[in-house]
């Protein structure tokens, strides 16, 4: 720094009081707060004056947030010292510097959501029973076969038929570095419906493997009229316990009826 700033004399000028403010609210970036240091360790003015605006920041970054940010009345409604004018620039100042940290947040928030949406499926559905576009059904039947040859790789299984819902199913798993490769094949199950496969714990604990919905006309319906009615369905998903911890699985509806539990 340079000019009147040099002196602990004189009346010190607009450009001074900036200064003084934007150090005493920490936005000097390291090279402007380095040179500021400097000066003020020879400057008796400055120092009064980062006496005074001490402490000043939350109430500055409070008043950032009040309607009408910026205008006399709230320049007029703090001390003389600093002046006004340098009060205004100052509540100013905070504004931008809250408003820029508002739009950085609301970009991430944006990135993280464009990545979730843009990531892959859990729920993997076996068949493409849905009426819709020709690319939809395409989409559905490569889900259905991923699933099912996922199901096809995981040799060790268990099987078990519900005798009051008449729902069989088979759940195959796989033991990951992660836990549990879990795959499930579901079959005489009606709908509309909803169903997770839940993992119970040696432990009691219980966890989500996952959740699919069931459409009207079911899967794995041996006397059903169409093929997408009586293909079974197949669903992957994963639980964190190790194979060996795990008791045995439930298939749950959504209101909480246990359709079928497989014992591991």
């Amino acid at each position: 720094m340079s000019g009147p700033m040099q002196g602990s004399t004189g009346s010190p000028s607009p450009s001074e009081h900036e200064t003084v403010g934007a150090y005493a609210l920490g936005i000097l970036d390291d090279a402007e707060a380095t040179a500021f240091e400097m000066h003020l360790a020879g400057c008796e003015w400055c120092a009064q004056q980062l006496d005074e605006l001490a402490g000043m920041e939350p109430m500055l970054a409070a008043l950032a947030d009040l309607p009408g940010t910026g205008t006399p009345a709230i320049g007029e409604s703090l001390s003389a010292r600093p002046s006004p004018r340098l009060a205004e620039r100052l509540v100013d100042e905070v504004s931008e510097r809250r408003a820029a940290k508002r739009r950085r947040s609301f970009f991430l928030v944006a990135a993280a959501a464009a990545l979730i949406i843009g990531g892959p499926l859990t729920v993997l559905a076996a068949t493409g029973g849905d009426s819709g576009t020709k690319g939809t059904e395409a989409s559905s039947t490569k889900s259905a076969n991923a699933a099912k040859d996922t199901f096809a790789t995981l040799s060790d299984r268990v099987s078990a038929t519900d005798s009051a819902s008449k729902v069989s199913a088979t759940v195959a798993m796989g033991e990951k570095a992660w836990g549990t490769e879990i795959g499930v094949e579901l079959k005489n199950v009606t709908g509309p419906e909803k169903c997770s496969l839940i993992a119970v714990g040696k432990n009691g604990e219980r966890e989500t493997v996952s959740s699919w919905s069931v459409p009207e006309w079911g899967y794995g319906i041996a006397n059903a009229k169409t093929e997408q009615a009586k293909n079974p369905l197949y669903v992957v998903g994963g639980a964190a316990f190790k194979t060996n911890e795990i008791d045995h699985f439930e298939v749950m509806t959504f209101d909480g009826k246990k359709l079928v539990q497989i014992d591991a």
